[in-house]
C-alpha cells in the first residue's frame, strides 16, 4: 500500500510536504483524472491555481490539517468554467468526509458536544449537524425497505409529557423498522393506514396486549398473529405467585423459595430440587399447584412442531385451560380466560421460533440512546437516531 494512502486514506492523492506535530498539517495534490462536473469531458484548460485548507481525521489524539492544491479549469467542449471536484470532499466544504464521519462516531459513542468542540475546534452547533446529516444519510438508504415479513411489535416509554412509543422490529433481519409515538388505536392508526406493503406480511409476534391485537387484525389481514412466549410464560409464572402468596404468604415472602419457584424444575439442582419439595411437602395444595404449572410451562416451551405434532398438543393445551377454569381459585381461574382469550394466539408458539427477544435487546440499546442524549424532547430527533443506529 503506498504511504499516501495508508495516511490520507484517500486513493490517488500524493503527500508533497508535512510539518507540524499538533495539529499535524499535510500539503497534498490529486493526481487523478479531472473532468468536467457538467459534460464529463476531459478536454480543459488550467485558468488558476489556488488552496484549499481542510480539516481531516486524526492522527491518533493529534489534529491533522489538509492543504490541497486545486484549480480552476476551464471546458473547452461546454464552454463552462468549474472548480476542481475532489473524490471524499464534497463541495465548499471545509473538511473531508473522513473527518465528519469520525465526529458522528465519537458523538455517537458518548462524546459530548463542548468536548468535541474544545479537542477539535469545531463548533458545537457544527457537531449537531453534521450529525443529523449522516443519521439522515443512513435512513434514506433503507427509505425504500418493504414491511418486514416477520414483524414484532412492543412498546416502551419515551417521555413523561409525550408517554409511550410503539417499536415495529424486523425479527427475520434483526433491525428497527420504525418508531411510533403512542400506544393507542386512535395514536397508531393513522400510521399503519398509510403503511405501504402491508398485505406481505405474514407474521407479526406481539405480548398479550388487546390493543396491538385489534390494531394488527385491522390493518393486516394476511398476518397471523403469534404471541411472545416469553410474555405468556411470565403470565403463568405471575398468577402462581399470587396463588403461592394466599396459601403460604410467609414462605412467599422468602428470597430463597422465591428464586426456587419461579426457575424450571428442569434447570434446578438436585440439591435445589431437594430443597424445594421439602418445603412443597408441608403444602401438598401447593405442591399440585406447582407441578400442574411445571407441566403447563414445558409444553408452552415447545416449538419448531409440525402440523401433525400441533394437532396432538392443542386438545392438551384446551384441557389446561379448562382445568384452569374449573379451578376454585380466583387467579387460576383468570389466567385460565385469558389463555382461552389468546388461545389461537398462544398455540402458534408451537409452530414459530421467533419471539420479541430481539425486540427487547432494541428497547436496551434505545434506553442507552436516551441515556447518552441525557433524554430526548422532540420525539423526531429520537426517531431518527433508533432508526440509524438499531440495525
Amino acid at each position: 500500500m503506498p504511504l499516501d494512502l495508508s495516511i490520507l486514506k484517500l486513493a490517488e492523492y500524493e503527500i508533497i510536504k508535512a510539518t507540524g506535530i499538533n495539529p499535524v498539517r499535510y500539503t497534498a495534490r490529486y493526481t487523478g483524472k479531472v473532468s468536467c462536473p457538467f459534460c464529463s469531458s476531459e478536454d480543459l484548460k488550467k485558468k488558476d491555481k489556488y488552496i484549499r485548507k481542510l480539516n481531516h481525521e486524526t492522527i491518533g489524539l493529534r489534529r491533522t490539517i489538509l492543504y490541497l492544491e486545486a484549480r480552476k479549469f476551464h471546458c473547452n467542449y461546454c464552454k463552462k468554467y468549474f472548480n476542481q471536484r475532489f473524490p471524499g470532499i464534497q463541495k465548499y466544504r471545509r473538511s473531508t468526509e473522513a473527518f465528519r464521519e469520525e465526529v458522528f462516531e465519537r458523538h455517537r459513542n458518548g462524546h459530548t458536544l463542548s468536548y468535541l468542540s474544545r479537542s477539535l475546534y469545531i463548533g458545537t452547533a457544527t457537531v449537531e449537524r453534521w450529525s443529523h446529516d449522516y443519521l439522515k444519510r443512513k435512513i434514506s438508504e433503507s427509505a425504500g425497505d418493504p414491511c418486514p415479513r416477520v414483524m414484532g411489535i412492543d412498546e416502551h416509554f419515551f417521555t413523561r409529557k409525550a408517554g409511550y412509543a410503539t417499536t415495529i422490529c424486523d425479527l427475520a433481519h434483526h433491525k428497527v423498522y420504525d418508531v411510533v409515538l403512542g400506544r393507542t388505536e386512535a395514536a397508531l392508526n393513522h400510521y399503519f393506514r398509510a403503511l405501504k406493503g402491508k398485505e406481505d406480511v405474514q407474521v407479526v409476534v406481539m405480548d398479550l396486549s388487546r390493543t396491538y391485537r385489534n390494531i394488527i387484525s385491522k390493518h393486516f389481514p394476511n398476518a397471523a398473529i403469534v404471541s411472545d412466549r416469553f410474555h405468556v410464560i411470565r403470565l403463568v409464572n405471575f398468577h402462581f405467585l399470587k396463588v403461592w402468596a394466599d396459601i403460604d404468604p410467609t414462605g412467599r415472602k422468602n428470597r430463597g423459595l422465591l428464586s426456587l419457584m419461579r426457575r424450571h424444575r428442569w434447570n434446578l439442582s438436585m440439591a435445589q430440587r431437594g430443597n424445594l419439595y421439602n418445603y412443597l411437602d408441608s403444602f401438598p395444595g401447593l405442591r399440585a399447584i406447582y407441578d400442574f404449572k411445571q407441566d403447563l410451562c414445558r409444553l408452552l416451551l415447545k416449538k419448531k412442531c409440525t402440523a401433525k405434532r400441533c394437532k396432538k398438543l392443542i386438545p392438551v393445551f384446551l384441557d389446561y385451560i379448562y382445568q384452569l377454569k374449573q379451578s376454585a381459585l380466583s387467579s387460576l381461574v383468570t389466567l385460565g380466560k385469558t389463555l382461552e382469550s389468546w388461545q389461537e394466539e398462544v398455540v402458534r408458539m408451537f409452530r414459530f421460533t421467533k419471539s420479541n427477544g430481539i425486540l427487547e435487546g432494541f428497547h436496551n440499546k434505545m434506553e442507552n440512546i436516551s441515556r447518552r442524549a441525557y433524554g430526548f424532547k422532540n420525539f423526531e430527533n429520537y426517531r431518527l437516531r433508533v432508526k440509524a443506529l438499531c440495525c
